[in-house]
C-alpha cells in the first residue's frame, strides 16, 4: 500500500511539474514578419545547433503582430518588416530598452507568374495598368501591412497608383500577396525581393527605384514583459557575423 502511495505521489509531481519543465525546454517566442519565413526559420536552427532551445516563430503581418503584442499577447521578440509598427510598441511602452535595433533592409519587386511573358520596368509613368490587362494588382493590405504600404508610396512616387488603385487585390500580408501571383489569380504582384527569390513559381520582372519608396528597414527588439533567459541571447545571435550570412544569402541587406 506504501509503494503504491508513494507510486502515485510520483505520477501527481510529474504532472505538476510537467507544464514547467516544458517551458522550461522552450526557447524564446518571435513573432516576425511574414517575409523572415525562411531565413529566420534558418537561423533559429542555427541557434539550437549551439544547445539553446530552439526558438518558438510565429509569423504574420507586421501590422498583426505589433496589434498583438499591444493586447498583451506572451513573446519574448518582435521583428517588424518596418519601423512604424515596431514605433507603435515602443509608444505602448512595450520594448526593454536599449534592445531596438534595425537588423535588415531590403528591396521591392514588381512579380508576375514564372510562365508569364509579361514585360515592365518600374519607372515614372510606366504603364502598369495596361499590363494588368482585365487583372489585379496583388499587394499586401496598402493601408496597414508594411510591403503593400512601401508599395503604394513606390506606386505614387512613380505617377501610376491613382490608375491601379482600384484594382488593387489587397491580402493579409506579402506571402499571401505573392500567392495570388503564384496560383495565377493576379498577373502581378508587388513583394520584397526576398520573397521573390523563395518562390519558384514566380519571376521578377523589375526592381523598384529605391528613392522611390522610404527605406525597407527590419528593426528587432525583446519585448519588455519578456522573461525568457535566451530572449538577448537570440537577439545578439540574429545580430552576428553568422547570422547575417543566413540572411545575405536569402537575399537580405544589413544596414
Amino acid at each position: 500500500m506504501i509503494r503504491l502511495l508513494r507510486k502515485l505521489c510520483l505520477v501527481l509531481a510529474a504532472l505538476l511539474f510537467a507544464p514547467a519543465a516544458l517551458a522550461a525546454d522552450r526557447g524564446p517566442v518571435v513573432l516576425a514578419a511574414a517575409s523572415l519565413q525562411e531565413s529566420l526559420t534558418e537561423a533559429a536552427g542555427a541557434w539550437a545547433a549551439k544547445g539553446h532551445p530552439k526558438p518558438v516563430l510565429s509569423f504574420a503581418a507586421s501590422s498583426a503582430l505589433a496589434r498583438q503584442v499591444i493586447a498583451g499577447a506572451p513573446a519574448d521578440l518582435f521583428l517588424s518588416a518596418d519601423e512604424e509598427w515596431m514605433d507603435a510598441v515602443a509608444k505602448a511602452g512595450l520594448l526593454r530598452r536599449g534592445t531596438r535595433t534595425t537588423l535588415l533592409g531590403n528591396r521591392l519587386v514588381l512579380i508576375a507568374p514564372a510562365a508569364s511573358a509579361v514585360r515592365l520596368t518600374p519607372a515614372r509613368g510606366f504603364p502598369l495598368a495596361r499590363a494588368l490587362g482585365s487583372g489585379r494588382l496583388a499587394l499586401a493590405d496598402p493601408d496597414a501591412v508594411p510591403a503593400g504600404k512601401y508599395a503604394k508610396a513606390a506606386l505614387m512616387h512613380l505617377g501610376v497608383w491613382r490608375g491601379v488603385a482600384a484594382r488593387v487585390a489587397p491580402a493579409e500580408n506579402v506571402r499571401a500577396a505573392m500567392a495570388l501571383v503564384e496560383r495565377g489569380a493576379a498577373p502581378l504582384g508587388i513583394v520584397y525581393a526576398t520573397d521573390a527569390k523563395a518562390s519558384r513559381a514566380v519571376r521578377v520582372v523589375g526592381t523598384f527605384p529605391a528613392a522611390s519608396h522610404p527605406p525597407i528597414r527590419y528593426p528587432v527588439a525583446v519585448l519588455k514583459a519578456s522573461r525568457h533567459k535566451d530572449a538577448a541571447g537570440f537577439r545578439a545571435f540574429l545580430l552576428s557575423k553568422q547570422a547575417r550570412a543566413i540572411f545575405a544569402r536569402h537575399g537580405f541587406s544589413t544596414p
